[in-house]
């Protein structure tokens, strides 16, 4: 079996607390020491930055997406295994999800939660079959979970939305569940 594409949405900002980087960190040394490859926004600032800098730094193989509206904002990781600039945001993500097996979404903003309900909406019209792990370090992602439950519990969603990913509560309890399925 070939070794995982792990696609990791997160914040090209560290956030408030510390755990948040902790984790971004721990899971690119975790993708490294397994032998995967990271494929991430290709940022080099917040989160992006952390979980790339930790991959390569364990001798991990990475590949980035980053639209050239951003290479500048989001300061362009060029050093990486393979580095791709886009012409588009919408270029970005498809070519990000067209290079993963699994989908991991670490703390982050507007934008992760966009790829987040993306991934999901192809789920739910059956376009992938691809895990999705949410790290939900130290509770960050409890009120989308809370929404989600709402979402369904008000019949906008099937229930079956809520199996398209697996909550986990830190970087080890993400690759785990990376290893369960693959």
């Amino acid at each position: 079996m070939a070794p995982l594409s792990v696609c990791v949405y997160c914040g090209s900002r560290p956030g408030g607390d510390p755990a948040y980087m902790a984790d971004a960190e721990g899971l690119g040394r975790g993708i490294a020491a397994r032998g995967w490859r990271l494929v991430y926004g290709a940022g080099d600032v917040g989160l992006m930055g952390g979980v790339a800098r930790a991959t390569q730094t364990a001798g991990g193989n990475t590949f980035g997406v980053i639209p050239k509206h951003l290479v500048d904002w989001e300061v362009g990781k060029t050093d990486l295994t393979r580095y791709v600039v886009t012409e588009t945001m919408h270029e970005r993500k498809k070519v990000m999800f067209m290079n993963c097996d699994a989908v991991v979404v670490l703390p982050g903003g507007a934008g992760s939660l966009d790829e987040l309900f993306e991934v999901l909406t192809w789920r739910q019209l059956g376009l992938h079959e691809k895990p999705v792990v949410l790290i939900n370090t130290n509770g960050y992602w409890d009120p989308l979970l809370t929404l989600l439950d709402h979402v369904v519990s008000n019949g906008f969603a099937d229930a079956t939305l809520l199996d398209y990913f697996v909550s986990v509560p830190d970087a080890e309890g993400a690759l785990a569940a990376l290893e369960r399925t693959g």
